[in-house]
């Protein structure tokens, strides 16, 4: 069975989700689109906020929020496999 690569994994993953809320932030700045997530979001990662700084800031928490959520998953896969 083949082996994640933990680091690419966890990239790819902190990469998807930090773009994701960036773009959510971006959205709410300009329509009212995902004001409901964005309040959620804005609970979890200090700073979030559907302004530039706030997208930026909501950006950065889920790059990282969810490349260590990749890493983990991806070690534990390799670890189970």
């Amino acid at each position: 069975m083949a082996k994640i690569n933990v680091k690419a994994f966890g990239l790819a993953l902190g990469l998807t989700w930090g773009f994701a809320m960036f773009l959510l932030g971006v959205a709410d700045i300009f329509t009212s689109w995902g004001d409901g997530w964005g309040a959620l979001m804005s609970t979890i990662y200090i700073g979030y906020s559907p302004t530039l700084i706030g997208s930026l800031i909501g950006g950065i928490w889920g790059f990282c929020d969810a490349g260590i959520g990749g890493v983990v998953v991806a070690w534990l896969y390799n670890k189970l496999s």
